[in-house]
């Protein structure tokens, strides 16, 4: 069992303050304006991209990717990449059995789907350290559990390693395991950290824009020529790897914001996009 790391930190503590909390993040002024209704739904997302702040700042954002999958009917399996924001564990890290604990119940890894991911990758590790203080995916599963309770299975890969190679061959090794399944792949990033507010709009435009072109190399070249501070960038490209080879067509960004938008003018802000990949 991976308990919650970040419960009563980045979002509520208690299941009954943590679902009042989520309805807020869908009412809020930023946020899509009402708590959806999960429907059958065509099931033609394939990734989603989601942030990871505290539901007080990025929370509204991340709400508007779910309430679009919530439309789109309940896929078996969630693939979850994030970033490793601690430092800790193998460079890309994979838990292939288990469950994970939230405030809202517990969640069951998908064991086959995740072995047959770290079976087609050599560069992917058996590794739970990595994903024991990291929070970029643990936000995501609350939001998941409001709309579909239990009835679906999660596979975390945590990703130290962000660089081009990695992400292509992470995305081609979740497509290679995932074809005829069905699976959404959720990268979980934060844009710009803590620069002005123009600055963070200015410079996460660009990134969004390569995003939206399912431009994975370009992505990556751009954070990394033009050092910007997006923490998810590996996941994202991988995301889009994955879904291009499951035969992802077309992203559309549904909200961005930044943390002076959501909670208040500050000096320094930072940027969250809910983005979501369809056939």
């Amino acid at each position: 069992m991976r308990p919650p790391a970040v419960a009563g930190q980045f979002y509520a503590g208690t299941k009954s303050a943590l679902l009042k909390q989520i309805e807020w993040c869908y009412s809020h002024a930023y946020g899509p304006g009402k708590v959806p209704e999960v429907k059958a739904g065509p099931r033609e997302i394939l990734g989603l991209v989601s942030p990871h702040a505290g539901y007080p700042y990025s929370g509204p954002i991340a709400a508007h990717g779910f309430a679009r999958l919530a439309t789109d009917g309940k896929p078996s399996t969630f693939v979850l990449l994030g970033p490793n924001h601690y430092g800790i564990g193998s460079g890309v890290s994979i838990m292939t059995s288990g469950k994970w604990l939230t405030p809202l119940g517990e969640l069951e890894i998908d064991k086959s789907l995740a072995t047959a991911i770290k079976s087609s990758c050599e560069i992917i590790d058996e590794d739970e350290v990595a994903h024991s203080q990291e929070h970029s995916i643990e936000v995501q599963l609350p939001f998941l559990q409001h709309l579909f309770g239990s009835s679906f299975k999660i596979v975390p890969i945590c990703m130290m390693m962000q660089d081009a190679k990695t992400s292509e061959d992470i995305g081609n090794a979740i497509a290679n395991a995932s074809a005829g399944k069905d699976v959404v792949i959720i990268a979980s990033t934060d844009f710009t950290h803590y620069e002005p507010q123009q600055s963070a709009v200015s410079k996460d435009r660009k990134t969004i824009d390569k995003i939206l072109a399912l431009d994975a190399p370009g992505l990556v070249r751009l954070v990394e020529e033009e050092a910007l501070s997006m923490c998810g960038y590996g996941p994202v490209s991988a995301m889009i790897h994955a879904t291009k080879k499951l035969g992802a067509k077309r992203a559309e960004l549904l909200k961005y914001a930044t943390s002076g938008d959501t909670a208040g003018p500050m000096p320094q802000v930072v940027g969250y996009g809910s983005i979501v990949v369809s056939r």
